[in-house]
Parts: structure tokens; sequence; C-alpha cells
């Protein structure tokens, strides 16, 4: 499971879909009006209605920004066939991802785009549960060489995920066809990848130790790779590498909660991401979670990963005013303000164990008109935030260690605020 998969499509223009779930809250704006509908206390039955006439207009203005952007720098996409494949591919599927992409300029653009291409192909490697561990292994580890190959397919996956493998010719192509700096820095990125996830395709999630070291394979390694694509372009005024990795950690956790049913439910065999540090401590088994008798346990167990995961919060905060480019900022200021929305609709929601849509199709138009500015993120951050503190359960057995943290994630923000008030008023 990657970062990469946290964005995924976009809302479609003609629904069919509806999805119905006790307490469900589906996220129609980041305003004060979601902390009832968060709240853990509001058992009514939730429609989620997929359809443009049920979506406000603010957010189909949202979604319009996103995709009228991405049309009109398509628009210096390359006319040769290995291009237009990579770029059709990352709208097709990761429409947010192609709008973040799209706001570099061109040579930076090009290799983001490859680095995000063969990252999703080692996801869709990792993910497929019904390749052997003596098959996946070696492609993984070997994967940073099978980049250079231009006759390399491996048959995997699923829908577009699928293509991309099957037709791997054209990535390869256009990496060829980046600068040297920019090879060498996605080389590196896809060896240490890939080792890192044969590594834990080898080896249970034992420990937090382990469950971290995880999250900087598949996600760290990520934010990593782009910071140094970034400095390889002579990009300027930018954080320290740390916060790109503790960024993308951030909403790898965030993610991996989020996606705990699919995981589970996974054939031919699950996909086990949780700790057993963390869920062992509430069942025998990490699939027991998902019974509605083990739904008390349940519930302590995933607030102990939401707990887990605040842990980078405010490090996200701390940095990402270093951030200048504005398309950066934008991108990674969603980027925190949709894990920190996640967490807050996870914690102490039993429908993780019973079936959640995908939150950032519902959250994502909201996030490009709400995250413009640096005051913009502190305030979604603080929003989000206590909206998590409202759902705190006293009788829960990380309550105090929950509260301190969200306390914590609070005084950053507020300091940060202010110190923002004390620069422009000097």
């Amino acid at each position: 499971m990657s970062i990469l998969n946290f964005f995924p499509g976009s809302i479609p223009s003609t629904a069919t879909r509806r999805f119905a779930a006790p307490g469900v809250p589906y996220f129609p704006s980041i305003s004060l009006r979601m902390v009832s509908a968060l709240s853990h206390k509001n058992t009514e039955e939730i429609v989620v209605n997929w359809e443009k006439s049920r979506i406000p207009h603010h957010e189909l203005s949202g979604m319009g920004e996103l995709n009228v952007l991405v049309r009109n720098a398509e628009k210096q996409i390359p006319p040769v066939p290995h291009w237009r494949f990579c770029y059709t591919s990352i709208r097709k599927d990761f429409v947010f991802g192609a709008f973040l992409i799209h706001q570099l300029d061109l040579d930076l653009r090009n290799a983001v785009c490859i680095l995000s291409l063969f990252l999703h192909a080692l996801d869709t490697i990792e993910d497929d549960t019904s390749i052997a561990t003596k098959v996946k292994v070696p492609i993984l580890m070997a994967f940073h060489r099978h980049i250079y190959d231009r006759e390399w397919q491996f048959a995997c996956g699923t829908k577009n995920y699928r293509v991309i493998i099957n037709k791997f010719h054209h990535v390869s192509i256009a990496f060829m066809e980046l600068g040297r700096s920019y090879q060498e820095v996605i080389e590196d990125v896809t060896m240490r990848m890939g080792a890192g996830m044969a590594k834990f395709i080898c080896k249970e999630i034992e420990t937090i130790d382990d469950y971290d070291e995880y999250c900087y394979y598949v996600a760290g390694l990520v934010g990593s790779g782009s910071s140094r694509l970034f400095h390889a372009s002579g990009m300027e005024d930018l954080p320290p590498c740390t916060f790109f990795e503790t960024t993308c950690i951030f909403v790898q956790k965030a993610d991996i909660i989020l996606d705990y049913l699919e995981d589970i439910n996974e054939t031919p065999k699950p996909r086990m991401f949780w700790p057993r540090q963390i869920w062992s401590k509430y069942a025998d088994r990490l699939e027991d979670l998902k019974y509605e008798k083990n739904s008390f346990q349940a519930l302590h167990c995933l607030n102990d990963m939401v707990t887990n995961a605040l842990i980078h919060a405010e490090d996200c905060l701390k940095h990402i005013s270093a951030v200048r480019d504005p398309g950066l900022f934008r991108g990674y200021a969603i980027a925190q303000a949709g894990a920190i929305g996640i967490l807050a609709l996870c914690y102490n929601n039993i429908q993780v164990f019973r079936g959640v849509e995908t939150l950032t199709r519902g959250l994502a138009p909201e996030l490009i008109e709400g995250t413009k500015t640096i005051s913009d993120l502190y305030q979604v951050f603080y929003k989000f935030t206590c909206i998590l503190k409202s759902k705190i359960d006293d009788s829960d057995p990380n309550a105090t260690i929950t509260k301190d943290r969200v306390e914590a994630i609070l005084k950053t923000v507020q300091g940060l605020q202010n110190l923002k008030t004390e620069v422009h008023s000097a």
C-alpha cells in the first residue's frame, strides 16, 4: 500500500453510486457544520449520494478548477506516444495527483510524473496478493533495473494499474529522456522502496518500529525522493528533507487506518499493515476486529492507531511555512489537511470496520478552495483537530495520551498563527 493512492480519481460526471451506512458522514465542506456530522454520537443513517445535483455548487467549482487546470497544463505535454501515455495514466485514476504535478515547471513535472508512475507500478506489484512471494520479492528487488528495460512488462493488478504495468515500455522510454540527475534520484528511490517492500513481504509488521519503518519505505521515500527532485531542478527555499518525509508518513498512516476493511478483505489473502504491537492488545487476530461482536475492542484499537498517527502532525505544521513555491505548498497543504480530516473522521467511528467510501472523493474539492494560504491551512487543521477532540471518550484506554497529542497540535497551530500575525504586523 502506498501513499500514492491517497487521492484517487475525482467526482464522477454522472452518478450511479450510492452508499448508505449508519454514522458515516459525507464531508461536504470544511466548516463548523461538520462537527455534528462527525460526532460519534450521531447514529442516524446518512445517505451519501454522488449525483451532481446533490453536490454543493462551491464543491463543483473546486473540482472544476482542478479539471480546468489539468486540461490546460496537458496542452504542454510533448506530442509523442510515451509522454501522452504517462500523463493520461496519471490523470485517469490519479486526478488529484495530476493536478499537483501540473503546477510544476515542465522538466520537474516530467520527472515527478515518471517517479509517480514507477512507484505506482511498485505499489501494484506489492498489493497483488495473488502473486507468489517467490515471484514477487525478486521483482521488487530488481525493479530499479527494470526501469531501464524497454522490453520489461509483468501482468498484475487491475484496471489502470494493470495497464501501466502491461505498457511499461512507455514509462521506461520517457524515463530515459529525463536529465541524468533526475534519473539517478528516481533509480535510487525505486531501489530503496522495492527493497523495503520486499522486506515486509517476507515479515509481518510486528512492532511500532516496524510500522514506522514500513511507512518510511512506502511513503517517506516518496517525500524524500520528491525533495531530491526539487533540489535537482534548482528550486530554492525548500524546508528540510525530513519535512517531506514526515508529511508523507502522516498521510500514509491515515490511509492505512481508513483502508482497514479493504485490506483485510483482500483475496486470496489479506493485506495487514496495522502493527501487531497495537492490535494484539485488543484481539487475537487482526481480522477479528471487523466482526460486530468485537466492536468495543475494535474502537479502542482504532483510536490507538489514530493516536499513533497524530505524533507526526506537529512536525508537518512547523516546517510547511518554508515551502515558498505556490504549487508545491498547495500540494503538501492539501495532503496535510486531508490526513487530519481522515483521522478526525475515523476516530471512534465503527464504520471503519463496516465499510466507508473514500473520504477524499468528497473532501478534495473543498481542500482545493480551502488551503490556498498558510492561514487557510492553520484554520483547517485547527477545526479538524477540534472535531477529533470532541470525539474523545474518557473511557477509552488511550484517552489521556490522545488528549495530550491533540492539545499539543492545537497549541502548535495557535503559536504558528500568532507568529504569522506578529511577522505581518512588524
